[in-house]
């Protein structure tokens, strides 16, 4: 699938994921490599595991 716009969170970089989980279009800082999610699905997934490096949470 083809991604273009602006990432729906930060409104600022070029989206370059959708979101598995809810479809948000995000930019890299802003998506979940390892959940194939946008940092928002992440977080709700629960647990630590989802903040730190990679992940866009801090």
């Amino acid at each position: 699938m083809s991604v273009t716009g602006v990432c729906q969170i930060c409104e600022a970089a070029e989206a370059t994921h959708a979101c598995d989980q809810c479809g948000t279009l995000v930019c890299e800082r802003h998506y979940d490599r390892e959940h194939g999610v946008c940092v928002r699905c992440a977080a709700s997934l629960g647990g630590e595991d989802d903040v730190g490096p990679g992940t866009g949470m801090r």
